[in-house]
């Protein structure tokens, strides 16, 4: 970790208020990084994260509080060229452009010129080669930025933002979209760029990623700063603690009791799927019944979000059957596997979850409008008691239906987007990634949908890299190169799991697998990733 001579903090932030409107956001924001270090910034959603980071890369202006930067005060925020110059920030949702390459996306609005003022692309292409090549960044300049991976695409992000002389990088959920092995890779290029003088900001709520990757934490919890410690001398009961405000106990009793029911070997198949085959999974058998809460774990090239994908209409396999209470589950078609009795929270709410121009009564009903009135007529009375109820059921932390859903924290917009997929009783609820980005507490809120889920008799994929996730399952089945090779029972063991995950488990293959679970042949055709471009 690099040294400061007089040790001075790199960026310190101190007294920060900001309200818009009558809303306080931060009313007491503080923040003090030291050079080379990798500090991690928690809280629940709503703390004041956000609104910190905002202010700490000069998007906004303090209300109150002072900013600086290597001890000198902060920029104007007119001098956008002198705050790229200080720090930058790398959001959960991509600032690139995806239909440009690299090159164009590192230059962009900077190109270098030749004769007659014309960009010269001999020039952009060399000078990308170079910053890529400073920061150890392994990806070719002239690709297409829609075509990398989620972590290369990142790396991108970062290396335009060292490229212009910043050396402080805020990472704002950078593992949300990340598998295990990618998110080890990230924190491996994230460690050497410490080495090399760069200072991170990391912003998670995987609070293990925290103790992995990070020397130093700060709390927000209620708009105001609670505590900056040394990650090593704060145990994780303690960091939950400062977060929530409470002590959140461990959901143990509540795991135990899923150990101790099960669900009855006579309660009858919901879901049956035979020999299904996709572009990135194949043969695939599995079952859920009613009452049963089944785990897909994977890589992000396992084929698992690809697999889900399909059951809630997204995708149409090559060959194979589904059925649903008995009934032929219809493919390539969302409205018709709704139709069928299929809910789902897809895997991105930002893209695929939510409309942000809507409020939260329409985004919650909007699956259920032809129960709310005739005629294609919707009644606004209806409506609005059937929103009320969801979010009352999904604790939805809102003014009321009327509300933007654009408003919310994450956490909450996560529930809106759940209370959708709840709203029409679905006999088959598909989660994709259900907790990824929320807070500690929402995470425990929407868990405990999947409990509610399961005591009403609904059949519940869940598809997630969360070991809290897929705690909560009767059972978890891996997918690896697009074939299940794995089952876990309820009290899995997650070294087992993890091994199963990354390819190099043998002793716990699917009854009837036979050599599937250890073949390393992937479906033909399949992508490089769950995560499309």
């Amino acid at each position: 970790m690099s040294a400061h001579p007089r040790n001075v903090p790199l960026v310190e932030a101190s007294g920060i208020v900001k309200r818009y409107g009558p809303t306080v956001a931060l009313r007491d924001g503080r923040l003090t990084v030291l050079p080379g270090e990798s500090h991690a910034l928690v809280g629940r959603n709503g703390a004041g994260k956000s609104t910190l980071v905002t202010v700490l890369t000069g998007l906004q202006a303090p209300d109150a509080g002072t900013v600086r930067f290597d001890g000198e005060p902060a920029p104007p925020l007119t001098d956008r060229d002198a705050w790229r110059r200080k720090v930058a920030c790398v959001y959960q949702k991509p600032t690139v452009v995806p239909d440009l390459t690299v090159a164009e996306n590192l230059f962009i609005n900077r190109q270098p010129t030749g004769r007659g003022g014309f960009i010269s692309w001999r020039r952009l292409r060399t000078e990308a080669a170079r910053v890529l090549d400073t920061w150890d960044v392994r990806v070719d300049p002239e690709a297409r930025t829609a075509d990398l991976k989620v972590e290369d695409r990142q790396m991108v992000e970062i290396a335009r933002a060292l490229s212009f002389g910043a050396r402080f990088i805020v990472l704002d959920e950078p593992t949300a979209q990340l598998d295990n092995r990618e998110i080890e890779r990230l924190f491996t290029r994230m460690r050497a760029l410490q080495d090399s003088g760069v200072t991170f900001l990391f912003i998670s709520h995987h609070l293990q990623e925290v103790y992995e990757v990070c020397q130093t934490v700060t709390v927000l919890r209620d708009a105001r700063w609670i505590t900056s410690a040394p990650v090593a001398e704060l145990p994780r009961a303690a960091l939950v603690e400062a977060m929530a405000g409470e002590v959140i106990a461990r959901q143990a009793d509540a795991e135990d009791a899923v150990a101790r029911a099960g669900v009855p070997a006579d309660a009858p198949v919901m879901l049956d799927v035979k020999g299904l085959t996709g572009e990135s999974y194949a043969d695939i058998d599995l079952t859920v019944r009613r009452g049963e809460v089944v785990g897909l774990a994977g890589s992000s090239a396992s084929g698992k979000i690809h697999l889900a994908e399909s059951f809630a209409g997204l995708h149409t396999p090559t060959a194979g059957s589904a059925r649903l209470g008995g009934e032929r589950l219809p493919f390539g078609d969302v409205t018709a596997a709704l139709r069928a009795g299929v809910g789902c929270v897809p895997r991105d709410r930002h893209v695929q979850g939510l409309v942000n121009g809507m409020t939260v009564g329409d985004n919650a009903t909007m699956s259920v409008l032809d129960r709310l009135g005739r005629h294609g007529f919707v009644g606004t009375d209806a409506r609005r008691r059937f929103a009320d109820d969801l979010i009352e059921r999904l604790d939805i932390h809102a003014d009321g239906p009327d509300q933007p859903v654009s408003d919310l924290s994450g956490g909450n917009a996560q529930k809106v987007v759940m209370a959708r997929a709840l709203a029409s009783d679905p006999r088959l609820l598909v989660l994709i990634n259900p907790t990824a980005g929320v807070d500690v507490k929402s995470k425990e809120s929407l868990l405990a949908r999947v409990d509610h889920a399961r005591e009403d008799g609904t059949a519940v994929l869940v598809v997630s890299d969360e070991l809290d996730d897929l705690r909560r399952c009767d059972r978890v089945l891996v997918l690896f190169h697009g074939r299940i090779v794995a089952e876990h029972a309820v009290g899995f063991d997650e070294h087992d799991l993890i091994a199963s995950i990354e390819g190099v488990d043998r002793t716990n293959p699917v009854r009837g697998a036979g050599n599937r679970a250890t073949s390393h042949n992937a479906p033909s055709g399949e992508p490089q990733g769950d995560h499309h471009g």
